[in-house]
């Protein structure tokens, strides 16, 4: 796009422009490449050879600061009529039947957009959504997964307009990511949602990358629609105890009479989610898919029974099952092959032991397995201390 608006089409080209600004072929197809906006001495270079200004190049290559924002919102009437759409006739909507019913929900087998133009504004009470990440990875659906960030982000901000749509006032809206993507998306969210947290989320999946920060965390954005979420009761986490002697993780000090007996709230740094590896629990093959925990923290966080849940890209069907699991109605769509989903269903009985047994382990302070464990060493509980709930 960078290359594009300077009228540089070939090698030949670019060369000659290098040659004529000083700027290296290397740092020009860096500008280009991660449609960077040049600063400084560079910038300076460009718009002397050019016939470009600073605010055209801007607009060239879509780097919109808030001083350009102010100036087009300024001019909003003039550029309004410059760019107003010809009239087009609106394509019908084909009917979209679900494939796969439960007491709770329906599975449509589509892409996320075509079933989102069917369904009703402000409907939906939690949108859960977790995209294909870019990464050229070979999905059963054969998507492109390997698109230019001028066709990833367009593409991911159609379909979060099209959920913020159908969130209710108040509904909650999260997207997990690679931190990479949601620094883009985040922008575009800001516009139509109301932010609420940035959740890190430690997960290590990959080989160290040389010349790089290990990356051990996924991104968990978390937005409303409207002033503040219609319903917000996040668990609450057990305290670290040491598995070998029980005793505490974590010096409390002269605080432990004021510490709440269901446990520590949860912060947006989450410790806790495991990588889903096991053959045991792993459902769908040669490829990644998310841990019955961090959905069961999302739906309890987010949503009373009988509310309705939405994932616009079903994959291995986690939300749906914990959905059901947890007396939610849900709406499931999956472009690619859904028979893992189907036959998640047909075993519900292995995914509800996994969750009762997450369950167990929260919404107290000292979990029930180390209670007794800690009475015998005659170490601290609640009860020792007469804890007072803050």
């Amino acid at each position: 796009m960078f290359l594009k608006a300077l009228q540089i089409e070939d090698s030949m080209s670019l060369n000659s422009f290098s040659k004529k600004t000083g700027i290296s072929v290397k740092r020009l197809k860096y500008y280009n490449d991660g449609n960077k906006m040049p600063t400084g001495k560079d910038l300076d270079l460009i718009l002397a050879n050019t016939h470009l200004s600073k605010i055209e190049l801007m607009l060239l290559t879509k780097n919109f600061n808030h001083d350009l924002k102010s100036l087009i919102s300024e001019n909003a009437g003039q550029i309004g009529k410059l760019l107003l759409p010809k009239n087009k006739e609106q394509e019908p909507t084909t009917d979209i039947n679900a494939l796969f019913e439960t007491e709770f929900g329906k599975l449509y087998q589509c892409d996320c957009l075509d079933l989102l133009k069917t369904m009703n504004s402000d409907s939906v009470d939690l949108i859960f959504a977790d995209p294909p990440f870019n990464l050229n990875k070979l999905y059963p659906s054969k998507i492109d997964d390997d698109l230019k960030a001028e066709q990833y982000l367009p593409w991911c901000e159609n379909w979060m307009y099209e959920c913020a749509r159908v969130l209710k006032p108040g509904g909650s809206f999260f997207t997990w990511n690679l931190p990479k993507w949601n620094t883009y998306l985040s922008e575009f969210l800001n516009t139509i949602l109301t932010f609420r947290h940035w959740i890190s989320v430690d997960i290590k999946y990959s080989l160290p990358v040389r010349g790089r920060l290990y990356p051990s965390h996924y991104s968990l954005l978390y937005y409303c629609k409207g002033d503040k979420p219609n319903t917000f009761h996040p668990d609450r986490l057990p305290m670290g105890i040491c598995p070998h002697c029980y005793h505490d993780l974590k010096d409390y000090g002269g605080y432990k009479n004021k510490m709440n007996p269901d446990g520590i709230n949860i912060s947006d740094v989450w410790l806790d989610i495991p990588p889903v590896r096991h053959a045991k629990y792993k459902k769908r093959n040669g490829a990644n898919e998310l841990s019955i925990k961090l959905l069961d923290r999302i739906i309890e966080m987010s949503t009373d029974k009988g509310d309705l849940v939405f994932d616009p890209f079903g994959g291995s069907g986690t939300t749906y099952v914990v959905s059901e699991l947890k007396k939610r109605k849900w709406l499931g769509v999956e472009i690619g092959p859904i028979d893992c989903i189907i036959d998640r269903f047909d075993s519900i009985h292995e995914d509800q032991a996994n969750l009762k047994a997450i369950r167990n382990e929260i919404n107290a302070l000292i979990p029930k397995k180390y209670y007794k464990k800690r009475v015998e060493k005659g170490l601290w509980t609640p009860e020792s201390f007469q804890i007072k709930v803050s």
